[in-house]
């Protein structure tokens, strides 16, 4: 399989895929199903990766809860008119096991979509989620030390964060799985990374979970990093069994464990609180880029831009993105105009290109993880036929890929002229010979400003910039391409995404 140094991962929730492929097959659909066509168009855009989100075996307890969750049926109620039942399937994340789930057709159907997706050059990745478990996860009963306990002090005062179970060992007092910041997923009981023999279970876990894919998104990797799970748990972690607590970092285990064997096996982070850089230090090829994503949606260029100043070692393991599951739909978030150039801002710097399914044909209704349903939606054509020359951009050019980039300093046009602040542009270069030059002004007036020093080693007098976002062609100078005398003119949220071609060899 290919591999390129900035690939392109497309999101698919399998669940909503299915349940509108059986739409179409007139009965229940299952992995077998999923259309060669879709995996073709994937493969013929560039796309190196597929995420596969929630094919893991979940269970009836906690989909109860998500059926009987008054806020969250609110909420269901809000997304999808004409909510019936059987559309609150419970949430993926509530594993009960890492077999693929019945109604998806198990692990053979997983096993041959994934060789149909390698016979096209394409990567599987699927989830692993280490914080918590289902309500009925076996573990529960049989090892209910694998979990944090809480007692009936906290039961009475934090009812939201705890419940009374029954297991093999006696009665006990289960803590939900949850973050610091907010209440526990009632849905989920928490697992104890101070517990070895918690640990070793799930490297084993992981470890199967890696026999069947190319890579996994881990979900809140971030909540095991030991400092961050003792300030969320305190004393509640001491193991109750007894055993000494274990508080080395999980993550550099558990990858080694895996690339025993699988080298090149690939690991994602969903990961915020600005522990990007530690996770990747600890294993992760990838991590989740929500700072870019955020000063994207304040509009706050110049932190933007020095965002894009970090190392490069920390850029190309940065997994950028405008949606995804846990976001707001990026059509609904960013304005018109405005949504073009955060995705050129976003998907033309180095890193992973993370792209979620609806995001090309411009939904804006973010559809809850318990449901298996998404209302029908118009097609945005307008932004449809923006991503569509974008992901030719990322198939088409080499150097975006695989090339060398360079941020670009943006001067004032003329004296007193503050718009260039505006601005942020970049240069790709390619080993072979491809140059790709991109400006956007990211602000909402017209804006000028002298791009500096956007290519050296220039063997011709005079090239030609071809904006291949738009049609815009110019002549210009091998000086006012190498020595900061290019001067753009854009009116606000508009950008240029130039190819640069010795003039008279196109």
């Amino acid at each position: 399989m290919r591999s390129s140094a900035y690939p392109s991962l497309y999101q698919i929730n399998t669940r909503i895929l299915l349940e509108e492929r059986g739409n179409q097959l007139h009965r229940m659909a299952t992995l077998e199903d999923v259309p060669d066509d879709l995996l073709d168009s994937l493969a013929i855009n560039g796309f190196e990766w597929v995420w596969f989100l929630g094919v893991w075996q979940t269970g009836e307890a906690s989909r109860a809860v998500s059926r009987s969750n008054p806020d969250w049926r609110a909420e269901f109620v809000r997304t999808l008119p004409g909510l019936l039942e059987d559309d609150i399937c419970g949430s993926p994340y509530a594993i009960r096991s890492y077999t693929v789930h019945e109604d998806f057709g198990g692990d053979g159907a997983l096993a041959n979509l994934r060789a149909r997706l390698a016979a096209r050059g394409l990567k599987l990745m699927l989830d692993f989620v280490p914080n918590h478990v289902a309500l009925d996860h076996p573990w529960v009963a049989s090892h209910p030390e694998f979990l944090v306990q809480g007692d009936d002090a906290l039961l009475r005062d934090e009812p939201q964060n705890y419940k009374p179970v029954v297991s093999a060992h006696g009665d006990a007092v289960i803590a939900h799985g949850r973050d610091p910041y907010f209440p526990g997923w009632p849905d989920t009981y928490q697992l104890n990374y101070r517990h070895r023999g918690l640990r070793d279970a799930m490297i084993a876990e992981l470890v199967r979970v890696a026999e069947r894919c190319d890579g996994v998104r881990c979900d809140m990797a971030m909540l095991l990093l030991p400092d961050v799970f003792r300030r969320t748990w305190g004393e509640l972690s001491v193991p109750v069994d007894g055993s000494t607590p274990v508080d080395e970092p999980f993550w550099p285990e558990a990858v080694t464990a895996v690339r025993r064997d699988r080298l090149d096996f690939v690991f994602m982070a969903e990961v915020y609180w600005g522990l990007e850089y530690e996770l990747q230090q600890q294993g992760f090829d990838y991590t989740y880029d929500k700072r870019h994503y955020d000063r994207l949606r304040a509009r706050d260029t110049d932190g933007v831009r020095n965002h894009l100043r970090a190392a490069m070692s920390f850029q190309r393991k940065s997994a950028r993105f405008l949606e995804n599951h846990d976001e707001r739909r990026a059509a609904d978030v960013f304005a018109p105009g405005m949504h073009q150039a955060a995705a050129i801002l976003t998907f033309l710097v180095p890193g992973l290109r993370f792209f979620h399914d609806g995001q090309f044909a411009g939904r804006k209704v973010h559809v809850s993880m318990h449901l298996g349903r998404r209302p029908a939606e118009p097609v945005d054509v307008e932004l449809h036929d923006f991503y569509e020359r974008l992901v030719g951009c990322l198939r088409d050019r080499p150097e975006l890929r695989d090339g060398e980039w360079r941020l670009l300093d943006c001067h004032p046009a003329w004296h007193d002229n503050t718009t260039s602040e505006q601005f942020i542009a970049y240069a790709w270069t390619g080993e072979g010979g491809g140059r790709t030059l991109v400006v956007v002004n990211y602000g909402s007036g017209q804006g000028q400003c002298l791009v500096n020093s956007a290519f050296e080693s220039l063997e011709t007098d005079r090239y030609t910039i071809r904006d291949m976002m738009g049609d815009a062609i110019y002549e210009r100078s091998r000086e006012e391409l190498s020595d900061g005398a290019l001067y753009i003119d854009l009116p606000g949220w508009h950008f240029n995404v130039f190819d640069v071609s010795p003039s008279g060899d196109e």
